[in-house]
């Protein structure tokens, strides 16, 4: 992904997700798009702690978990000692991993992570490589047409409760626009203790550069590396896109 090894490494995004209520959610489309998989090998492009790799696992798939980051491996290794975890750029797929993939996944918000349009061609050429003819492809991110048209520069603050009573962890978001979709990314990791002198404390943030890739982009660029597209649609819950939607994601198969 193009990003320092370690850039989400001190954030413990494993920690907060309410995993269990997202996957619920998304599960009815996931398995409903990869039932038709010409194999039952996928890739989980971006896998991070390796949450949705595990689920799919457990439905049966021999799931590859790719990412960038050796720390979000090591905390996938971690919950899953059996599980295949591969350290990539998703820029370089075709020489990373084995051809005759039945399917993959982007999720999470990982495509901006590729800053330049040569990489992201990289990518989705390179994944169309390694993919059965056929092979599905879910591709989730923020809807940069809202985020760009509107100019918002932050997300709805999550909180999750802290180790000791009373506590919390709090997980905020911020963006800084640059023009031509190039945006700086803060995601930081707060400790709130109401009780405390000092209730609020910094435990990690790490800036990113990031790319809001329009829907048009997505679209073109999966088109020209050989996908045909199937559905587009406004979350992975099911929604149909509208240019207020949260996300955009691309529901397509490799030609």
């Amino acid at each position: 992904m193009n990003l320092e090894p370690d850039a989400y490494g001190r954030l413990s995004y494993r920690d907060l997700i309410a995993w269990p209520e997202r996957l619920q959610r998304e599960a009815p489309l996931l398995l409903r798009v990869l039932a038709g998989a010409p194999s039952r090998r996928l890739l989980d492009l971006g896998c991070g702690s390796g949450e949705h790799s595990r689920f799919l696992a457990a439905q049966g798939f021999e799931v590859t978990g790719v990412d960038a980051s050796a720390s979000q491996l090591e905390a996938a290794r971690a919950a899953d000692p059996k599980g295949r975890y591969v350290q990539s750029d998703l820029a370089a797929l075709s020489p990373t991993l084995e051809a005759g993939q039945g399917g993959a996944i982007c999720l999470g918000n990982t495509l901006p992570h590729l800053c330049e349009e040569v990489q992201v061609r990289s990518c989705f050429s390179g994944l169309a490589e390694v993919l059965l003819p056929g092979a599905p492809l879910v591709l989730q991110l923020l809807n940069y047409d809202r985020i760009l048209d509107q100019g918002e520069r932050t997300f709805p603050v999550t909180l999750r409760p802290g180790d000791c009573e009373g506590e919390s962890t709090v997980f905020l978001r911020l963006m800084t626009h640059h023009g031509e979709g190039r945006l700086s990314f803060l995601p930081a990791r707060l400790r709130y203790r109401p009780c405390a002198e000092a209730p609020l404390e910094v435990l990690a943030a790490q800036e990113v550069p990031l790319r809001g890739w329009r829907r048009a982009q997505v679209e073109g660029l999966l088109r020209e590396s050989g996908f045909r597209l199937r559905e587009v649609l406004g979350a992975l819950s099911g929604e149909p896109w509208t240019p207020l939607s949260p996300d955009l994601v691309v529901v397509g198969a490799r030609e």
